[in-house]
């Protein structure tokens, strides 16, 4: 993981980037201060130093009839190169998982899992995530209302 050194303009690019990255270069660059040439050659930069890795549109999930959403807590059998390896295999099959972090406590995994509807969810779970040879036990919680997603980082400066 590279950590390259931002300055105020670099960290004004990624907020903005953050909020709108449809935003045209023009306005970028009159949003900054700079002229259009230096302003891409900076996105540039951020891009190839992977402090940007990609750019995606925010789809709303209700509207393209995905109502269920639930974080899953998985505890491997046992938490070993092998298994963890054979976990993250099987997990990144299924496109219902939308994330998947590593973590410590209780568990070994949390994911965040979205589908169409509860009975879907289950099917999900009976035919997939449980059928995952190295998983031993699931504990899951249905979100019922979401107060608060961002996806736009605090630059520290």
């Amino acid at each position: 993981m590279k950590n390259i050194k931002l300055d105020s303009t670099d960290r004004k690019i990624l907020e903005l980037l953050q909020r709108n990255s449809n935003i045209t270069n023009a306005l970028l660059a009159k949003e900054i201060g700079l002229s259009p040439a230096p302003t891409l050659e900076r996105v540039n930069k951020l891009e190839n130093a992977e402090v940007i890795k990609s750019y995606h549109a925010v789809i709303d999930p209700a509207s393209v009839g995905l109502g269920v959403s639930t974080f899953v807590m998985v505890t491997l059998k046992g938490h070993n190169k092998d298994n963890i390896e054979k976990f993250m295999q099987a997990i990144n099959q299924v496109d219902e998982v939308i994330e998947c972090h590593h973590i410590t406590g209780a568990g070994d995994f949390i994911l965040k899992i979205i589908c169409a509807d509860i009975a879907a969810y289950q099917q999900l779970m009976l035919e997939k995530v449980s059928n995952i040879d190295v998983v031993d036990s699931l504990q899951s919680m249905v979100i019922l209302s979401t107060m608060k997603s961002s996806k736009v980082l605090p630059i520290p400066s």
